[in-house]
């Protein structure tokens, strides 16, 4: 698995470097009228030192790359930056692309998960711009088609869970979100680091719903709880009586600590029956 996971991996690589080098076309391109308006554009620049230095030097920030265009045409070589790059005027324009991670949230959809319950679910997702070129040159607007492609997968994955697993497998469900979402923006220079389910939020009826099964189950458990100590205490006291009636003194020694534990918590009268072996002796005088 780990062998084709790398051979996927490296063919990806090798197709992203293809589709770079076929953008990145060499200055001949341009043909012999370019190359006379370029030469021109260079004579201009050295006709105007030193003021024209100050239109042809540019800057770019630590997290930024420039994709300059000559004559409507990619540089050939990488993205210039950061720090100091020069420009022709007249003839070279160009773009700056922001290479650090961007966060955005994925606003409230509502899905139809497969067991037919409807649910809201948001997220939020990572990513950077990996190639400046193919940012630039395969897509409009890279940050917004990435923020659609990310609500429309969010809805396709969910669409083949149960509630269940929406529930209890959210690594799972953003792990498959990640993956898709980076094979899809691949061919835009854009690598999604992470992904995130933020809320799943179910409807009112459905939470009461749940909650008064929850509840339910709750008051099962605990009958059968107290059935069971019921049962247990049942038996010792089986036991305890078995023990007491081999010895009759030790039933009204039980009888008279009885008496003592309730003298104790209240102050009532205590009616105290008179024992049964002193009434058997009566009554055999009779």
């Amino acid at each position: 698995m780990e062998e084709d996971g790398k051979e996927t991996i490296s063919i990806r690589e090798s197709k992203r470097r293809e589709r770079q080098a076929a953008l990145e076309s060499p200055d001949i391109g341009i043909g012999l009228c370019g190359w006379i308006i370029v030469g021109l554009s260079m004579l201009l620049m050295l006709a105007t030192l030193p003021l024209s230095i100050w239109m042809c030097i540019k800057i770019v920030k630590e997290y930024e790359r420039a994709i300059i265009f000559r004559l409507g045409r990619i540089l050939r070589g990488r993205a210039k930056g950061p720090g100091l790059f020069f420009i022709l005027p007249c003839t070279d324009n160009f773009i700056n692309v922001d290479m650090r991670t961007i966060t955005f949230d994925i606003p409230p959809q509502e899905i139809l998960t497969k067991d037919s319950v409807t649910v809201s679910v948001d997220g939020v997702v990572y990513y950077r711009v990996q190639n400046a070129t193919l940012a630039v040159a395969n897509i409009t607007n890279a940050d917004a088609a990435t923020r659609l492609l990310a609500q429309t997968t969010l809805r396709n994955v969910l669409g083949t869970k149960n509630l269940a697993e929406i529930l209890s497998d959210r690594e799972e469900i953003a792990h498959s979100m990640q993956t898709t979402l980076d094979d899809a923006t691949d061919d835009w220079g854009i690598k999604v680091e992470r992904v995130e389910i933020k809320d799943v939020k179910l409807p009112q009826q459905l939470q009461r719903a749940m909650a008064a099964e929850a509840e339910a189950s709750r008051e099962a458990r605990a009958k059968v709880i107290a059935a069971e100590g019921e049962m247990n205490a049942s038996r010792a006291l089986k036991e305890a009586s078995l023990v007491i009636a081999e010895s009759p003194s030790g039933l009204q020694l039980r009888y008279l600590q009885t008496l003592n534990t309730i003298a104790a918590e209240k102050n009532s009268t205590i009616i105290f029956p008179l024992p049964m072996d002193m009434m058997q002796a009566f009554m055999k005088r009779d």
